[in-house]
């Protein structure tokens, strides 16, 4: 069974004072026998840190082919040109899969102009938008995407963290409404997983640590729920094989 992280991090996040680092990524890999992350940068608000960080992720990809993939995570509160040109490097130049955004830590809720930057980026690129949900409400609840996914049909949107528990019960909500949306587990109880595996599917479910160190909890997590083998295989990796082609 191929396990896939989608939502890791490496670098300093100077909102949560968080330093994710390289070895703790490598770490999980032999530990929890993780195939591929997808790795995104700690949140920063300047241009120069931003691109510091992309180059961090592009060099460890680069160390460990197929193993690690980057997801861009600029502060969409930047200049219109400096954004998009930072995103178009990330995709065209470095081989990232993905783009974040944090509507709780960059102080950008999903339906504020300069958020709107990170959807016309995804759809332009092609790529999945990862959105932050759960602590931070009211910017970081789910419900908030419905009408940003009815406006971009197109661009296949993840949740990361399925509201955290604290707004969990809107997710049902938003699959529901938004067929372009999907889910990642981490963070909420093994018996929502099995809860929105049975109403959506497990095709829409992704396996996420955020924290190197939660990896083995969250795949103990999803091995132990009632799912089938099958869907089982299908949150650990291949939802995630799928949307990033990873």
């Amino acid at each position: 069974m191929r396990i896939v992280d989608a939502h890791s991090h490496l670098g300093w996040d100077c909102v949560f004072d968080e330093n994710f680092t390289a070895e703790a990524l490598i770490n999980k890999h032999t530990a929890c026998s993780v195939s591929t992350s997808i790795v995104q940068p700690g949140t920063c608000f300047d241009y120069e840190t931003a691109v510091l960080q992309h180059n961090g992720i592009d060099e460890l990809s680069k160390k460990f082919p197929g193993q690690f993939f980057g997801m861009a995570n600029p502060s969409p509160h930047l200049p219109e040109k400096v954004y998009f040109d930072e995103i178009e490097r990330c995709m065209k130049d470095l081989g990232f899969v993905g783009i974040k955004l944090h509507p709780a830590a960059h102080a950008a809720p999903p339906g504020g102009k300069d958020s709107k930057k990170a959807f016309l980026a995804a759809r332009e690129f092609g790529v999945p938008l990862m959105i932050h949900t759960g602590s931070g409400i009211p910017f970081a609840n789910p419900a908030n995407i419905i009408p940003l996914a009815e406006m971009f049909p197109d661009v296949k949107i993840i949740m990361a963290h399925s509201g955290m528990m604290i707004s969990s019960g809107e997710v049902s909500i938003v699959m529901s409404h938004c067929p372009n949306t999907y889910a990642d587990v981490s963070w909420i109880g093994g018996f929502l997983v099995e809860r929105l595996a049975s109403e959506f599917g497990a095709h829409r479910l992704l396996f996420a640590s955020d924290h190197a160190e939660n990896a083995s909890t969250e795949i103990e997590k999803l091995k132990a729920s009632r799912m089938s083998e099958v869907d089982k295989e299908w949150v650990l990796g291949k939802s995630a094989e799928e949307l990033y082609h990873v």
